[in-house]
């Protein structure tokens, strides 16, 4: 399940394939599991972001506690300037410092607050065809390197737990509307 390099140790989750907006799928050698959408009974907090301009090459804002205010750009290897962040930078940051903060909960749960003190989560999310011919576009693939905990049980119990994690095991509910 956890792949460990020196003191580090890897999840990848790339196993994770979306298929369209019926449902969400993970593929496993020789069986398609079908996925269920994790639902809210309430919420403590919610953040509201707005991208507008060129999509990938536009800007994003966020509202809320710190404001945020960044460019968009393609990256150089996509075929962009490079000179602005891009969504996926934006997901790894989130990823990372969430699952820490999961990862740092749990310790302090199971007693081994000290060993979650000094952590660091690194987030590696890639962007790429879909192996299925059928899905047009792009996908996502999403590998957590945790460095610093040697506690796979700590490690999963952090996985369970992020909502990140949960978002992309379970499923989650997406609405669109218009303005």
């Amino acid at each position: 399940m956890f792949r460990i390099a020196g003191n580090a140790v890897t999840r990848p989750l790339s196993a994770r394939v979306m298929q369209g907006a019926a449902g969400r799928y993970t593929r496993y050698p020789n069986k398609l599991h079908a996925r269920g959408i994790l639902t809210l009974k309430d919420h403590l907090y919610f953040s509201k972001a707005t991208a507008s301009g060129a999509g990938r090459n536009g800007n994003v804002t966020s509202t809320g506690d710190a404001p945020l205010d960044l460019k968009l750009a393609m990256p150089k290897v996509a075929g962009g300037k490079g000179d602005g962040q891009n969504p996926e930078q934006l997901f790894a940051m989130g990823y990372s410092a969430c699952f820490l903060g999961a990862l740092q909960l749990q310790g302090a749960r199971a007693g081994k607050k000290e060993m979650t003190d000094k952590a660091k989560v690194h987030a590696t999310v890639f962007l790429g065809h879909p192996m299925d011919p059928d899905l047009e576009g792009f996908g996502l693939r999403v590998e957590l390197t945790v460095e610093g905990v040697p506690d796979d049980a700590l490690i999963q119990a952090a996985h369970d737990f992020c909502p990140y994690s949960r978002a992309l095991k379970h499923g989650i509910d997406v609405k669109i509307t218009k303005a």
